[in-house]
């Protein structure tokens, strides 16, 4: 038996140990991008709710990139909205000086409502 051969489809394949021909298959090469928190939450998210959608970017070598997008996404949604919420709710670096106690807990409260939002719009969607 040969070791390698190449079918009509075009893919060649190894003879394994056993005596079976396996498919020689490599996933593409990938981009290497930092994933920070919501990029993994997401990964996270795909691998256990969207598996389709996680095995086609992972077999496409597109994974990588797209949880970098969203991590990005996530991260520039966050300062947005944070600035909003801190213009709306007169949260001020003077308040932060004079009474920082209600500054920490006003910003504490801030920061968990938009990461509420970013998690409910971008990262469990």
């Amino acid at each position: 038996m040969r070791k390698h051969i190449i079918e009509e489809n075009g893919i060649s394949y190894t003879l394994g140990k056993d005596g079976f021909y396996y498919p020689d298959l490599k996933l593409p090469e990938g981009t290497e991008h930092p994933i920070g928190k919501y990029g993994r939450m997401k990964c996270e998210y795909l691998k256990n709710h969207r598996k389709a959608r996680y095995l086609n970017l992972l077999l496409s070598g597109e994974l990588n990139e797209y949880l970098h997008c969203v991590d990005e996404k996530c991260d520039q949604m966050m300062d947005l909205l944070i600035k909003q919420m801190k213009v709306k709710q007169g949260v001020t670096e003077q308040m932060k000086a004079e009474e920082p106690m209600l500054w920490v807990g006003l910003m504490n409260n801030i920061r968990q409502s938009a990461e509420e939002f970013v998690l409910k719009e971008i990262v469990y969607r």
